[in-house]
């Protein structure tokens, strides 16, 4: 692969500093990486053979003309993760392939790598326009939501499995996709990026100085509506995020890394202050948000005296712990014993109130929870709070609010419910957490 540039129209000055600031990045890549191997068109599964990158055609709604290139390891497994590798202005998915650690480590766990490229001539992903900042309203993320989609039917691939990572214009990216797609990613990581909407225009422009510069400034639930008016309505559990920026960035300066960490804690309801601070290699210095362990919901770190092109080896292998990817199986989820109900019941003579404590004993945080349970016979209930409770009657499952949907390890959430009953004004005697049960007290 050439590392030379093909000619184009020019550019804005603004947005020629931030591609001369990502050249050496990409020729970096391309000199300490293997060449993509050459690969036919494919529109349905690949064959068994070497795996190899493959470029994937009529995958589907693709408003932007985006290119998708895919790589399935030999050994992938059955009902796969998915990993959707966005790369910076200037690349392409095939240099974000040879550039990164991700289709190595898609050999060792057996997930799914998808490279989203960009046609434009600038080869920066747009996060600018209102387009691109509405779930469904077009522009690229539409384009790599199709291309997730036609990975799940193609590979049965696990649609609670599907994370996003870039660099600087696929940081960005990622924020953006997290933000209009919270029901289909489950965790994002972005290296040098700014906040979900922080490089909106409404002119055309890919550019946005003033966020670039590091002066767009909001409070935390400003930076959190933004998110939520991607898409209105929308109720349940938030993607995690892991953000990464070097102190010296001069192309999105680094008041952004704080931005995006207001922003992300307040999309997850969790404190802005670190429930831990560490540093796991010279120079760093990582925040973890709502809870310790290594899937918190929000995970920043900090590279002290490093400037835009930040990503080197052996990150990417911490981005695979963030998101429980480092194993062949799903992410962590409480096991037996990992988590413990309490309930006590208030009757009267045709009603009764119930408040039941759930508690995570486990290790790691629970990110979006389901807790099932049995009603005694006769009973149905009528009102319920922090929870949607379904059916009334019978085997209910309560899923949480917008509000309590992340519960860290040694943290508990009540809720509670109203309900008639028959005469049996009992408490149910089992519960499961998303499919494992709990321990009663």
């Amino acid at each position: 692969m050439s590392t030379s540039l093909r000619s184009r129209k020019p550019l804005p000055s603004a947005l020629g500093a931030l591609l001369a600031a990502l050249v050496p990045l990409l020729a970096a890549v391309l000199l300490t990486a293997p060449p993509a191997s050459a690969a036919p068109v494919a529109t349905t599964a690949p064959a068994a053979a070497t795996a190899s990158l493959t470029e994937v055609t009529n995958f589907g709604s693709n408003p932007s003309n985006l290119q998708m290139y895919l790589y399935v390891p030999d050994s992938v497994t059955a009902h796969p993760a998915v990993l959707v590798a966005v790369h910076y202005c200037t690349g392409s998915g095939p240099a974000m392939y040879s550039g990164t650690e991700y289709a190595s480590l898609a050999d060792r766990y057996g997930f799914i790598v998808i490279y989203p490229s960009v046609t434009r001539s600038s080869k920066c992903f747009d996060v600018s326009s209102p387009q691109a900042l509405s779930r469904g309203g077009g522009s690229d993320p539409v384009g790599i939501k199709s291309m997730i989609d036609w990975v799940t039917r193609t590979y049965s691939a696990d649609t609670g499995r599907i994370f996003a990572t870039g660099i600087s214009s696929g940081a960005m990216m990622t924020n953006v996709l997290l933000g209009d797609y919270p029901d289909v990613f489950a965790a994002g990581a972005a290296f040098a990026g700014v906040p979900f909407g922080c490089f909106a225009t409404t002119d055309g422009s890919e550019w946005n100085s003033a966020c670039a510069n590091g002066t767009v400034t909001h409070t935390p639930q400003e930076w959190g509506d933004l998110v939520r008016a991607a898409y209105p309505g929308y109720s349940g559990p938030r993607p995690r995020m892991q953000l990464w920026h070097g102190t010296d960035d001069a192309t999105l300066q680094y008041p952004n890394f704080g931005e995006e960490i207001k922003q992300w804690t307040n999309v997850l309801g969790v404190s802005q202050a670190p429930a831990a601070t560490d540093s796991p290699q010279s120079g760093w210095t990582r925040t973890r948000y709502g809870s310790t362990g290594d899937q918190a919901p929000v995970e920043a770190i900090s590279l002290q005296g490093v400037g835009h092109n930040l990503m080197t080896t052996g990150m990417a292998a911490r981005v695979l712990t963030f998101f429980g990817l480092d194993s062949t199986g799903p992410a962590p989820q409480p096991q037996p014993g990992g988590c413990r109900v309490a309930v006590t019941t208030n009757a009267w003579n045709t009603g009764l109130t119930a408040s039941v404590t759930l508690t995570n004993t486990g290790t790691t945080a629970v990110n979006g929870w389901q807790l099932s349970f049995t009603l005694p016979s006769g009973q149905t209930i009528t009102n319920g709070w922090g929870a949607t409770y379904a059916p009334a009657t019978g085997t209910v499952t309560a899923t949480n609010a917008t509000y309590n949907g992340t519960i860290a390890p040694g943290a508990a959430v009540t809720i509670g419910y109203q309900a008639s009953h028959s005469g049996n004004a009992g408490s149910p005697t089992a519960f499961t957490l998303n499919g494992t049960a709990c321990s009663v007290t």
